[in-house]
């Protein structure tokens, strides 16, 4: 029986409620968690709410009751981009949080992501509360190197010193690479006593052979006898957009009519035409598709293969694309940039996909030679291959082993 006394936690992210970033890649945590917090514990949990996942004000009550199950009560504000009414709201937050910090007695502050680290590190330094970084990455460094931010601005200034001194006032992080270590030793200054590795889990009991081919989707989508390649996520920003296509026109030569793209996005289906019809694609051969999370799992079990168009800057080693555990759970050959995380190295070494290296039609010809090759295998035994590294890289036992030596009682 655990006799400990109550340990609240004030979890800070910079996301909204609804986003995916929320749903399936904190949630899940916070539930193990609570699990092994002493009994009667509360983690609080914080959002920033952009109108494009607005909740319907009347179903706000069911999420309480659906979170305050696991020992989680949300409090949300509203989002604002960066500048002076940002600046006003995260102030108007951090006196909430420091009030809610002194009431409710938190212990602990837990930040996903460093941009969350603002509010993390001042109500720490203010309040004395132990500070933990979850999903700790460079953020500020990536932005710079995506074009979005000038290295001399307010921004990045502003966000590296806020990553550096909360990687300073850190009792421990939860990273999701071990190269993460080298790269705050040489940035920041810091040399971590606990350092954790937590990739982006994935619950494989979601995402399994059950969800693959549904016959009612294959049909629905024409997608009977198709090679079918799937892209779940955005274009711009740290994705490649052009150059995807482009490898895809050039699929399309090698398949012909065989060839199908299903792309899951945000983007309306004129966009990603455009972008198709820009590169020589066939738009008619794209698939345009927004679905919820909740879905999601049997519309990328209806692909062949996978892409993760991720931009292959530095800063992209130290961080672990959360769709690429989903892939492998299902069975997907991956297509990557080089140096993503771990997880390029982990395709290569594991035979189970190809790295686009070079972005021009020799090398796109290459590695969809490469992604023919594996589909000729026979498809139970590359799903079990490809599903056994999702297994290994990627499973919530990874996750359970680390919160329960943070949370757990002290053996």
């Amino acid at each position: 029986m655990d006799t400990r006394p109550p340990h609240s936690v004030l979890v800070t992210t910079f996301w909204s409620y609804k986003d995916a970033l929320v749903q399936t890649y904190t949630l899940p945590y916070l539930k193990i968690m609570h699990r092994y917090l002493p009994p009667g514990s509360v983690i609080y949990l914080l959002t920033l709410e952009q109108p494009r996942f607005k909740v319907n004000p009347a179903d706000w009550p069911a999420e309480y009751a659906a979170l305050a199950q696991h020992g989680i009560r949300l409090i949300h504000f509203p989002y604002f981009p960066y500048g002076l009414r940002s600046l006003l709201n995260w102030g108007r937050i951090v006196l909430f949080l420091w009030w809610l910090v002194m009431r409710k007695g938190v212990q602990t502050i837990h930040s996903f992501c460093t941009p969350a680290a603002l509010a993390g590190y001042l109500l720490s330094m203010s309040t004395g509360r132990r500070l933990i970084m979850d999903s700790y990455e460079p953020h500020a460094e990536a932005s710079v190197e995506n074009g979005d931010w000038a290295r001399d601005s307010f921004r990045f200034r502003l966000l590296f010193g806020v990553e550096r001194l909360a990687s300073r006032r850190a009792a421990l992080v939860i990273s999701a690479t071990e190269g993460m270590r080298h790269y705050a030793r040489e940035k920041y200054g810091v040399i971590f006593k606990r350092f954790y590795v937590k990739p982006a889990c994935v619950d494989l009991a979601l995402f399994s052979e059950r969800n693959l081919k549904k016959p009612d989707l294959v049909t629905q989508l024409g997608l009977a006898d198709k090679i079918v390649a799937v892209y779940a996520g955005k274009f711009g920003g740290i994705y490649l957009d052009k150059e995807v296509f482009d490898l895809l026109r050039v699929a399309q030569l090698h398949w012909g009519d065989r060839l199908r793209v299903l792309v899951l996005t945000s983007h309306s289906p004129d966009q990603v035409a455009a972008l198709a019809q820009a590169s020589g694609l066939d738009p008619a051969v794209v698939i345009t598709q927004f679905v919820p999370h909740a879905h999601i799992a049997d519309y990328l079990g209806l692909a062949d293969f996978a892409l993760t168009p991720v931009k292959p800057i530095p800063t992209k080693r130290y961080c672990t694309p959360i769709k690429n555990g989903e892939y492998w759970a299902l069975g997907l050959p991956v297509v990557i940039t080089p140096q993503i995380s771990d997880d390029s190295e982990i395709i290569d070494n594991e035979e189970i996909g190809a790295i686009m290296n070079h972005f021009d039609d020799a090398d796109y010809a290459r590695v969809v030679a490469r992604i023919d090759q594996l589909l000729s295998q026979p498809r139970a035994a590359l799903y079990q291959k490809i599903r056994a590294v999702a297994e290994r890289y990627r499973s919530f036992l990874i996750a359970e082993q680390i919160y329960r030596e943070v949370y757990g009682p002290t053996p």
